[in-house]
């Protein structure tokens, strides 16, 4: 991601970032990538007959996973019936006890960020960093109002980096989207 420049190649969730980009590399002559319209600062990964998001997801972190905006997908299953999710799963490994990982990173982009100053500075624990994932199956899962009135929010009263207050967002329930999903890659493990 560094060499090609990607925009989030300095992320510390490296693995959603990763698929968004591998994505963006790999659909881009099928959808139009990121989609134009926007839901006041939201914009969705891609759009083809309806708006798509990319995300990954550790297998290890439950059947829970923070989407996008709650307000945006709202909108947009207003003006397009659903909105679409691209989901890999898969189990990962984390930064080791001696944080060989982060420390690797953090001299790859130069440093530790601000964030991680400030961060520091509160004596707030840093969180451990994935190291790998193995992807184990690809869904595409359609978020419809049915789907969205089942789904909780999260985020709310939460930061963003810059300490402005970060906007809720869906968090979808994987057992409850059996009806909302197609498998494009099945499960690899035996």
């Amino acid at each position: 991601m560094k060499k090609d420049n990607a925009k989030n190649w300095k992320q510390m969730e490296w693995i959603g970032w990763y698929f968004e980009y591998w994505c963006q590399k790999n659909l881009n002559k099928i959808m139009e990538m990121p989609f134009r319209k926007k839901y006041g600062n939201v914009s969705f990964d891609g759009y083809l007959e309806i708006p798509w998001d990319f995300k990954s997801h550790a297998e290890e972190s439950g059947n829970k996973i923070i989407i996008n905006d709650s307000e945006a997908i709202s909108n947009a299953i207003r003006d397009f019936g659903c909105v679409g999710l691209i989901l890999a799963t898969g189990s990962v490994t984390y930064d080791n006890q001696s944080g060989d990982f982060k420390k690797w990173h953090d001299g790859l982009k130069g440093g530790k960020s601000n964030y991680e100053i400030k961060r520091i500075a509160r004596k707030a624990t840093s969180r451990k960093r994935k190291t790998n994932m193995k992807i184990s199956r690809i869904d595409l899962i359609r978020i419809d109002d049915e789907l969205l009135i089942e789904c909780g929010t999260f985020q709310e009263n939460f930061r963003n980096a810059n300490g402005n207050p970060r906007r809720k967002k869906v968090l979808l329930d994987l057992t409850k989207t059996k009806n909302h999903t197609e498998h494009i890659c099945f499960n690899t493990k035996n």
